[in-house]
C-alpha cells in the first residue's frame, strides 16, 4: 500500500468514528422562538465607539434610556437584537431590566420611510408575564431614539396588532414615544 492510500484511508477512518449517528431519513426541526441575540452579536464590541446607540430598559416601574457607544449605527433589525438581548452587566447594576423576555417575541422589522414596522409573535401561553406595556414601550422607546425612525407599528401574522398603551387603552395605529411619556422618569 502506498502511502497516500495509507494517509487517505486513516483520514476515511477517522472520519468515519466521529461518534455522530446518522439518522435513515431526514428529521423535522422545529424552529425555536427567536430571534436569539448572542453576546457576539447583541452588545458592541467596544466601549467607546462614535456614534450612541439609545436603548430603552425598565427601572423603577419606569422606562429608562441607556447609552451604548459603538462604531456603527446598527440596523433596526440588529438594535432590536441588542434591545431583545437585555442590559449588560453593568446596566443591570445600574438597575436596568427588561421586560421582554416572555412577553413579546420580535419576528423582525424594517423601515418604510420614517416608520419602523416590527413584526411579532405570539410568546407562550404560560410564560407568567403581565407587563407588555413595558415590553412594546420599550421598543417605541428604542427605535424612536434613531434620527431616521419617529413612530413604530406593529404586525402579527400580516395583520396590524393591537398594542397597549401606557393609559391602558391598545391602538393599532402607529405609535410614538408619546404613547408611553407616563411611563418615562420625570411624568
Amino acid at each position: 500500500m502506498s502511502r497516500r492510500s495509507a494517509g487517505l484511508l486513516l483520514a476515511v477512518l477517522a472520519l468515519g468514528g466521529c461518534g455522530v449517528p446518522v439518522d435513515d431519513a431526514p428529521r423535522p426541526v422545529a424552529q425555536p422562538p427567536g430571534p436569539f441575540p448572542t453576546p457576539a452579536t447583541a452588545s458592541p464590541t467596544t466601549a467607546s465607539g462614535r456614534v450612541e446607540e439609545t436603548l430603552c430598559f425598565v427601572r423603577d416601574d419606569k422606562l429608562g434610556r441607556t447609552v451604548r457607544r459603538v462604531d456603527v449605527l446598527p440596523s433596526v433589525e440588529v438594535q432590536l437584537q441588542h434591545l431583545l438581548a437585555g442590559p449588560t452587566e453593568k446596566e443591570r447594576q445600574a438597575g436596568l431590566t427588561s421586560a421582554l423576555p416572555g412577553t413579546v417575541v420580535v419576528a423582525g422589522a424594517r423601515v418604510n420611510g420614517a416608520l419602523a414596522e416590527v413584526d411579532v409573535r405570539a410568546a407562550g401561553e404560560e410564560t407568567g408575564r403581565s407587563d407588555e406595556v413595558f415590553a412594546f414601550g420599550q421598543i417605541v422607546c428604542t427605535l424612536t431614539a434613531r434620527d431616521d425612525v419617529d413612530r413604530v407599528s406593529f404586525r402579527r401574522d400580516g395583520r396590524p396588532l393591537d398594542v397597549p398603551r401606557a393609559d391602558g387603552s391598545f391602538s393599532r395605529d402607529p405609535l410614538t414615544v408619546a404613547d408611553y411619556a407616563p411611563l418615562m422618569p420625570g411624568r
